[in-house]
């Protein structure tokens, strides 16, 4: 036995009386799901998995990790599309999965204490119980981890009325490298007590430290939605429609915007979607704004149609008359987790540009796609209102043979020209960070290199990721 093989046999042993043997996986025990990505990006070989169910737990293992300087990935649901969660060969894994639960619901505060392994839709459903809301949803709902939503600072639908997953956190409790336990679980919306330093780890992707604990906030609950699907006249319209839909203020809760490829695809080529409008037009938009139901409100949201209608941006509308008929549209919207279902392969792409520039940054991008890579097929689709764009491309062919650096390329540069951002809502991981520099100049990546530095001398955190 090898010098490294004898210093991994003892690290694991002390990992052992640390979790106990349950707590502890090597060899054949590490079943695929952890060697993985949600993508099947790479296929990695961990030196052990750890399933600490306590805060001081994950500090002990960090503590053993950072001495003898093993690296660590820290893995939640999943769910990342950025390979955030992928090992290197020989990781330690540190799977979230154990610590999961809703610690304490504070109605008066509106806030929940939770665990960083807790899925989304429990906390969803848990802050519905106690008649408050919580305001960061996905598609993923079911299987991402609210430690992951934290670490990727997530998005999602509704970032228009209530902003990233940086506005919903109150308070943190985070286990550094060394295994230094920083606990901050704040409750107080008002807190200027020196510097923010949840800030430092919300949207760090695991590389400054592992979050344990989260105060979330939390808000009142809409009594229902207005959710009505439009033809837009062109995507430039997108636009002046949702400044015309600010009228309406906080109320404006969804602005879904799907270019006629997106529209097209999802309508003829996913089994069970049906096309919301009879006529096929430039652009469409799927909105929602909280409602108290009243009839009176329904018909002030109805004449905001009506009303863009008389000025040439939309040329058509249908106004979902329950529960189900929202559900539909939406389900067009979220039907981009069956993509694998018709191409084969593809890429998708998670950017954000200056709202008024996107309809000339997808013409631009189409035309500069159709030129490099003639068979290609694309869809574009965003929250729009918030910056939001997603790309999907797919070139015929084997995987063997996709030109995934080619395209990579090709889209990225174009965001560089426009000034925008390489990762909306995705996270950087280890697929964008060849192309952070298009979005972050030299002092800014000088700066998360420092902080890095400081945080995790020893570069044992989720090492490889961003930067």
């Amino acid at each position: 036995m090898s010098n490294a093989d004898m210093d991994k046999t003892i690290l694991i042993d002390a990992l052992v009386k640390v979790l106990g043997t349950a707590g502890v996986l090597t060899g054949d025990a590490i079943t695929p799901v952890y060697k993985t990505d949600w993508k099947k990006t790479l296929e990695r070989e961990p030196l052990a998995v750890v399933r600490p169910a306590t805060t001081e737990q994950v500090s002990a293992v960090m503590r053993l990790c950072h001495q003898v300087g093993q690296p660590v990935t820290v893995q939640g649901g999943m769910t990342g599309l950025v390979a955030g969660g992928l090992p290197n060969d020989g990781d330690v894994v540190l799977s979230m999965e154990k610590l999961s639960g809703i610690e304490e619901i504070d109605a008066a505060a509106s806030c929940m204490t939770v665990w960083a392994g807790t899925p989304l839709q429990l906390i969803q459903e848990a802050a519905a119980q106690a008649d408050l809301y919580f305001a960061v949803d996905l598609g993923a709902r079911g299987s991402c981890q609210i430690g992951g939503n934290i670490s990727t600072n997530a998005g999602g639908n509704r970032v228009i009325r209530y902003g990233m997953m940086r506005e919903q956190i109150l308070g943190l409790e985070v286990v550094l490298a060394d295994g230094t336990v920083v606990t901050s679980l704040n409750k107080m919306l008002k807190n200027n007590a020196g510097y923010d330093l949840k800030q430092l780890f919300i949207g760090s992707e695991g590389t400054l430290g592992i979050v344990t604990r989260a105060v979330l906030r939390l808000h009142a609950r809409t009594p229902g939605y207005f959710t009505a699907f439009c033809a837009l006249s062109d995507p430039a319209a997108a636009v002046k429609f949702l400044a015309h839909l600010k009228q309406v203020g906080g109320a404006l809760m969804s602005f879904e915007v799907m270019w006629p490829d997106f529209y097209d695809f999802m309508t003829t080529r996913i089994p069970g979607i049906r096309a919301p409008l009879a006529t096929r037009s430039g652009a469409y938009a799927l909105i929602e704004l909280a409602s108290d139901l009243s009839d009176h409100e329904q018909t002030r949201y109805a004449a905001l149609l009506e009303s863009a209608m008389e000025k040439g941006w939309l040329t058509d509308a249908t106004i979902a008359q329950s529960g189900k008929e929202a559900a539909d549209f939406w389900r067009l919207r979220d039907a981009v987790s069956e993509y694998p279902l018709v191409w084969t392969p593809y890429c998708g792409y998670d950017i954000s540009l200056p709202i008024g520039d996107m309809s000339r940054f997808v013409t631009t991008l189409q035309a500069t796609l159709r030129e490099r890579f003639p068979t290609c097929e694309h869809n574009h689709f965003g929250h729009i209102g918030d910056s939001n764009l997603h790309v999907t491309v797919h070139v015929p062919g084997t995987k063997a043979d996709f030109p995934r650096a080619g395209i990579d390329a090709c889209v990225y540069e174009q965001v560089r020209e426009f000034g925008g951002s390489i990762s909306a809502e995705h996270g950087i991981g280890m697929t964008k960070k060849k192309y952070l520099h298009f979005s972050r100049n030299e002092a800014e990546l000088n700066l998360m290199k420092l902080i890095k530095t400081t945080l995790d001398p020893k570069n044992i955190l989720n090492p490889g990721k961003v930067l």
